[in-house]
Formats: structure tokens, C-alpha cells, sequence
């Protein structure tokens, strides 16, 4: 079977990126696989990717290269095809939109995954010659504005399939989208087993990691870890990740007096070296799309104390067992949770080793396993109804269709004709 991904940047740092990675690596012991990323801004992937995985792109933006795009009269045009409510809608054009399109209807795969909603959007409407066509949800619905969410359920209905990484926004899908015919699954990231050694349950280190931004709550955590390191000073705080608010978080540290204690220390790569330097982890999000960072310090062996917010953590720890759920938005509780394994090594011994084969399921062998079945199972329903299955989808795509004008109309940018492009956003997945 020959599987293509579609991803907005393969080359950067992020979630999606790494999720992507790891599960195309899974599945390419079985199966042919591609990944196509819409941009590439760099020489190679910063993650790096397993090499029996193609990786190819369709704009090149490498400042300073014969192939550099980034100048191309089309890309200074707004996309048309796009969606405009998908945050990153400012890096795309009129040019990534005929790029992706040509794409679609050449790649020869038999199942193209698309990995944000703007281009899962795109493949709905669009689909892919002869192709099952599976979005993929890596951020939860509930982390989109809800003109995004209005734009995707005019759509999705001619998607074959739609993932998400875990059940509870499975259901979110299921519940509130309502896709009749299309096959909603949840489907873990994959993250593999560290290549060196596990955490030491006697260090006296906290370690988060992650981007710098709002949602994770960093600031909590901090002011969490003041109270820790006030009856244990002998105990320090690593946060790894780059973002907005690296400033803000190095002024909360210095206010509080932990400027000695709390290190902010950039995106580390590989990440597993973060989580062996410590004992245990935090999570301080006020929403999580899966947990990847929880997963990624308990295959290493570190307990995690999460709060328990949607949607990720409850499905990934047992509390108790193999770390601490606690109150969101809670410094106390945060604490509290910290301060129950910080006091206590041969429980952060015990918690760490079961948190580490409590991870094992989400070996991406495991995962592509059943990513495989899945994908072999709409291959041969999409073999075996292919006649009925082109029919409903040009429905589908009728209706969407209709629907998508009447959002152009009410755009007055769309109504005037062709625009600049908007000044594109950081992010990279």
C-alpha cells in the first residue's frame, strides 16, 4: 500500500511534525510511504526522518538558493482555495494552492493523510485521484475558532476517514460535526523508545518541555515549583521549548527568586535527553490536543504530575500509578502533585518504571499497526464500493462546494478579486 502524508512544514519543530515523522517511519516496514511537505524552509528536516520514508516538498522557500520560491509572482497572492479561517492561511497563495491541486490529482497514492485542517480541507473538497482520503486532527476541535469548525463541517462529510489522537475528541467529532458515512477513529501519536539511558529516579529535577506559549500554562507551573523549591531548594526546574513567552516566564522566575532554580532552556533535540536529566515531569496545559511531551517522559521512565485538563492526560496516566492527575489552573494543586513524588524517591522509582511500560503502547510499531488496519480496511471498502463511494462523494463535494462559495461571498477581501498575500505567521506545523 502506498500511503502519502501532507503536512504543512516537515522541515521545522513541533508536534505535528514529530507525530508525523514517527508514525510514517512505523508504518514504512510495511507499507511505501511518503511524506509531502508544502513548504521547506531549511537544507534538512530539524528532526531528522527515517530514510525508507520519501520526503519531498512543493515550495521551496531556502533563502538564498537557485530553488527559492519564496519570490514567485503567484506566492504574493492570497489563496483562494485555502481556507482563510486556518491560522497559518497567511503563508499560503495562489501558488501553494495550485501546487497542493496538482499534487492531489497526480500523487498515485492509495491513501493521502492530510495533517492540519486547512489542508485536510483542501483534500475534502479536492480529493485525490483514485485515492481513500483520511484527515487527520492533531490539535483538537475544540482548539479551533468556530468559523473553522463551521468551514470543515461543510466538507469533511467526503473524507473517508478522519483520526484524532485521542477518543475524547473522537467523540467531539462524532458528536458535534455529525459525518454520516465517514469513519471517525482515534489514533494515538506514535513516540519511540529512547536510545539512551532512563531517568535517574535521585535526581532532584522537574522538567516540562514544550512550546512557550499561553496554553501550556508555564507561568503556573512556575509559581507552582516556588512553593516546591521553598521547602526543598535543593530541587530545580528545566523548562525546553522556544516561544512568545520566554521573556515573561524568565521575569516571573527572577521576581519569585528562582532565577538560580528555573532554566529555560530552548527546543532541545533530541528530546529524550531532557527527560533523563530529571525525575519528574510536569505538564501545566490548560488543554492538551494528546500529550506527547507526557508520553515522551514515560517511555524514558519519569512519572508525570498533569493537570487533568481535555483532552489528552486522563487517557495516558493512571493516577496513582504512573503519575499524578490534578486540579487545572491550580498552582496549589500543581504543587501538591509535585511535592507527593519530590518527597518520596522510591515512589518516583516505582511510578517511573510503570509509566515506562504503561508507554510501550504508544511504540510507533504499535501505532502503525493499527493505523495499517485501519487504512487497509477503507482500501478495500473504497475497492469494493468505489462506484457508490465516487457518487456520495461528488455529493459531498457539490455541497461543499455551495457551501464554500457562500463564504467567498460574504469575504469582501474574495469578492473584490485576487489580493496580496498577508504577512505570514511563525509556526511550524
Amino acid at each position: 500500500m502506498r500511503i502519502s502524508f501532507l503536512i504543512h512544514n516537515a522541515y521545522g519543530l513541533g508536534g505535528t511534525i514529530r507525530a508525523t515523522h514517527n508514525l510514517a517511519a512505523g508504518l514504512a516496514a510495511q507499507h511505501e510511504v511518503e511524506i509531502v511537505s508544502v513548504f521547506r524552509h531549511r537544507e534538512r528536516p530539524f528532526l531528522g526522518h527515517d530514510p525508507r520514508v520519501t520526503l519531498r516538498h512543493l515550495v521551496d522557500l531556502r533563502p538564498g538558493t537557485a530553488a527559492y520560491e519564496g519570490d514567485h509572482p503567484e506566492h504574493a497572492l492570497a489563496a483562494e482555495d485555502f481556507p482563510r479561517e486556518d491560522p497559518q492561511y497567511p503563508a499560503y497563495s495562489v501558488l501553494t494552492d495550485r501546487r497542493i491541486s496538482d499534487h492531489l490529482a497526480a500523487s498515485g497514492a492509495d491513501v493521502v493523510v492530510a495533517t492540519r485542517p486547512g489542508l485536510t480541507f483542501h483534500l475534502a473538497r479536492q480529493g485525490a485521484r483514485g485515492a481513500v482520503c483520511v484527515g487527520q486532527e492533531h490539535l483538537g476541535l475544540d482548539a479551533h475558532p468556530a468559523a473553522l469548525r463551521r468551514r470543515l463541517r461543510s466538507v469533511y462529510p467526503c473524507l473517508d476517514a478522519l483520526t484524532t489522537p485521542t477518543e475524547a475528541d473522537a467523540r467531539a467529532h462524532r458528536d458535534r460535526l455529525r459525518l454520516p458515512g465517514v469513519r471517525v477513529e482515534a489514533l494515538p501519536n506514535a513516540v519511540p523508545a529512547p536510545v539512551g539511558p532512563s531517568a535517574d529516579p535521585a535526581a532532584r529535577r522537574i522538567v516540562a518541555a514544550g512550546r512557550l506559549v499561553p496554553v501550556k500554562r508555564y507561568d503556573l507551573l512556575i509559581r507552582a515549583f516556588a512553593r516546591v523549591h521553598g521547602l526543598h531548594p535543593d530541587w530545580s526546574l528545566d523548562i525546553c521549548g522556544a516561544g512568545q513567552e520566554r521573556a515573561a516566564l524568565a521575569a516571573l522566575a527572577e521576581r519569585l527568586g528562582l532565577a538560580g532554580a528555573v532554566r529555560l532552556r530552548g527546543a532541545v533535540h533530541p528530546v529524550e535527553e531532557i527527560w533523563a536529566e530529571g525525575s519528574v515531569a510536569a505538564v501545566s496545559s490548560r488543554r492538551e490536543a494528546f500529550g506527547m511531551a507526557m508520553v515522551e517522559a514515560m517511555r524514558c521512565g519519569v512519572p508525570v504530575v498533569a493537570a487533568d485538563c481535555p483532552h489528552g492526560p486522563r487517557e495516558i496516566l493512571t493516577d496513582g500509578v504512573d503519575g499524578r492527575l490534578v486540579t487545572p489552573a491550580d498552582p496549589d494543586a500543581l504543587a501538591d502533585g509535585l511535592l507527593h513524588l519530590v518527597r518520596d524517591e522510591p515512589l518516583r522509582r516505582a511510578m517511573g518504571e510503570a509509566a515506562r511500560d504503561s508507554a510501550a503502547r504508544y511504540d510507533p510499531a504499535a501505532v502503525a499497526e493499527s493505523c495499517s488496519d485501519l487504512l487497509t480496511s477503507l482500501v478495500g471498502r473504497h475497492g469494493r464500493t468505489g462506484a457508490a463511494a465516487r457518487l456520495r462523494g461528488s455529493a459531498h463535494r457539490a455541497r461543499g462546494a455551495v457551501l464554500s462559495a457562500a463564504f467567498a461571498l460574504r469575504d469582501t477581501g474574495r469578492a473584490l478579486g485576487r489580493t496580496a498575500r498577508p504577512a505570514a505567521p511563525g509556526g511550524a506545523t
